[in-house]
């Protein structure tokens, strides 16, 4: 394999504590060397041993590539007059979601093909790297099923989401419908899938019922994550932690006893500000999260309807803004704590033995993703030790 040197960085962000300070292993005037599609070697550039090609890295900063760990990327349609009438004071409903399902169902294959990798390559612009993506807009078996082939064909973060809302063909009927993604659903889905997902939310699934759909996907092999307490208060953290699920996404309206449960597991809390950007929603605590020892991870919830966005950095600045979090947990949670949530180490970190995926900042440091919100920081991605933008 040939091996590259990026050498002249002004700040390199490993999330390994042993190679420089704090949490975020932080070199300053760094250097990397990536062997093929691993990192062979991180530290000061003094120290780099030799390699076959040299990058100059002109001063920039270098992060790990983002872990988005949430999305909703296979879908068609948009729903901008919902978003318009919100703006003008109508309270988002989980109801919203139908309008997206009568888009997908109608679509063709290659029409949801294309919109999915569209939105994967303006993520992959902003440093996204590693994308977790879930099916949820057909609620049909055929229609579920085919989300998650069309889905499998671009990562292995693949999540089951056939409990998203109740479909609107057995709105009359909860518990049919809950046979159905317990069922034949499941059955057609689970071989295309690593994750079983359930919004666990009033109008949604109730927690007797989101217990049935994730232990019905565990009995598949297909591992748990929760949409969880996004609307109202709820069981869907406990119920995350007691079923070892990877993550508990939203986590917005959280009891003392959410936030204990949260410490005392194993399930990531993972924060999606854009969706209460996008929807004028209260903010989740990271800084009574972050203090109560809980991983937390940062993603962007890209969907049509609640956060239309695909951009982790400017989560990044929300979470800093508006959600108690300092520039560095907020870096750490969207890389290494998205990795966290997706039970991965090879991602996440850029240190010796892990995937080759970073990004350079057209700045001196990592704040900048904070400091300077909205402005396209990220001048070069580089994936599995490949320049892809």
């Amino acid at each position: 394999m040939t091996t590259t040197v990026i050498t002249n960085i002004g700040s390199l962000v490993t999330n390994d504590p042993e190679l420089g300070d704090g949490p975020l292993g932080l070199v300053a005037d760094a250097a990397l060397v990536l062997d093929g599609d691993r990192i062979a070697w991180a530290g000061p550039a003094a120290g780099a041993p030799a390699a076959d090609t040299a990058v100059d890295a002109g001063g920039r900063a270098v992060v790990p590539g983002f872990v988005d760990s949430h999305s909703h990327l296979v879908f068609a349609g948009d729903r901008t007059a919902e978003f318009n009438a919100r703006m003008s004071g109508r309270a988002y409903e989980a109801g919203g979601i139908r309008t997206t399902v009568a888009a997908t169902r109608a679509a063709t294959d290659a029409e949801l093909e294309a919109n999915l990798v569209r939105h994967l390559r303006e993520a992959l612009r902003q440093g996204t790297t590693t994308f977790e993506t879930k099916s949820g807009y057909g609620l049909t078996v055929e229609d579920e099923a085919r989300a998650l082939r069309i889905a499998a064909a671009h990562t292995d973060e693949v999540t089951y989401l056939g409990a998203h809302i109740v479909s609107p063909d057995l709105a009359d009927d909860p518990a049919a419908y809950v046979d159905l993604v317990t069922g034949p659903m499941l059955d057609a889905c689970a071989p295309h899938a690593r994750w079983i997902d359930v919004f666990c939310e009033k109008g949604a699934f109730d927690g007797d019922q989101a217990r049935a759909i994730l232990t019905a996907g565990k009995a598949r092999g297909l591992h748990p994550r929760v949409h969880a307490n996004q609307l109202s208060y709820g069981p869907g953290v406990r119920l995350a932690v007691e079923l070892d699920a990877a993550s508990a996404d939203h986590c917005t309206h959280l009891t003392d006893a959410d936030v204990d449960a949260l410490a005392s597991g194993n399930t990531v809390a993972t924060l999606l500000p854009g969706a209460e950007f996008s929807t004028r929603a209260a903010w989740p605590d990271a800084r009574r999260l972050l203090d109560a020892g809980v991983t937390v991870a940062l993603s962007t919830d890209c969907n049509p309807g609640s956060s239309y966005t695909s951009s982790v950095p400017f989560c990044i600045a929300l979470a800093v803004r508006d959600m108690g979090m300092t520039p560095d947990e907020a870096l750490w949670s969207a890389t290494a704590g998205g990795a966290a949530a997706l039970r991965r180490t090879d991602v996440g970190r850029l240190a010796p033995g892990a995937r080759a995926d970073l990004a350079l900042l057209d700045a001196p440091s990592h704040v900048h993703l904070a400091y300077r919100p909205g402005v396209p920081l990220v001048t070069e991605v580089w994936r599995a030790g490949t320049r892809v933008a």
